[in-house]
């Protein structure tokens, strides 16, 4: 289905006549009103406690929610979502320098073993047959008796 915009007949004084070009007037501008100084944050006056991940808040301490590690009336943080006990943990057993090491000790440890196989490992498992003269004859060589078919002629 073609839509009706692209496909209205316009005349070509249409398209060759300028378009109007508006400026910015002085009462466009936002400008800083009362209730902007005393509601910075936009929400009502709302308190916004500070940003701290519920997982690194005391488990085994006497929360009215357990599971969310808050008290009641206990106001929440705007990104609860990101900040609550279900949002992805941050990790913080090793820092990145420390894994970055065990990480290249364990390259380091397979190539090293690699490297100890490929030394120690046979080449092959058993030794190549010579034969006197080579192969030529029985592989059907310059000295070789050629046979005729006989339907050949």
């Amino acid at each position: 289905m073609i839509l009706r915009p692209f496909t209205a007949v316009r005349p070509i004084s249409y398209l060759l006549r300028p378009h109007k070009y508006t400026p910015t007037t002085l009462t466009q501008i936002r400008t800083l009103t009362q209730a902007d100084i005393d509601d910075p944050g936009m929400n009502g006056g709302y308190p916004n406690p500070p940003p701290l991940k519920r997982q690194f808040r005391d488990p085994y301490a006497d929360w009215w929610d357990k599971q969310e590690r808050r008290n009641f009336g206990e106001p929440v943080h705007e990104d609860h979502d990101i900040l609550g006990v279900f949002s992805p943990h941050e990790y913080t057993h090793f820092t990145p320098r420390k894994g970055f090491v065990l990480m290249g000790a364990f390259v380091g440890a397979v190539l090293g073993l690699c490297g100890l196989v490929g030394l120690y490992y046979p080449d092959r498992p058993a030794v190549e047959r010579t034969f006197e003269g080579g192969l030529d004859r029985e592989l059907g060589g310059p000295g070789a008796l050629h046979q005729v078919m006989r339907n050949e002629d």
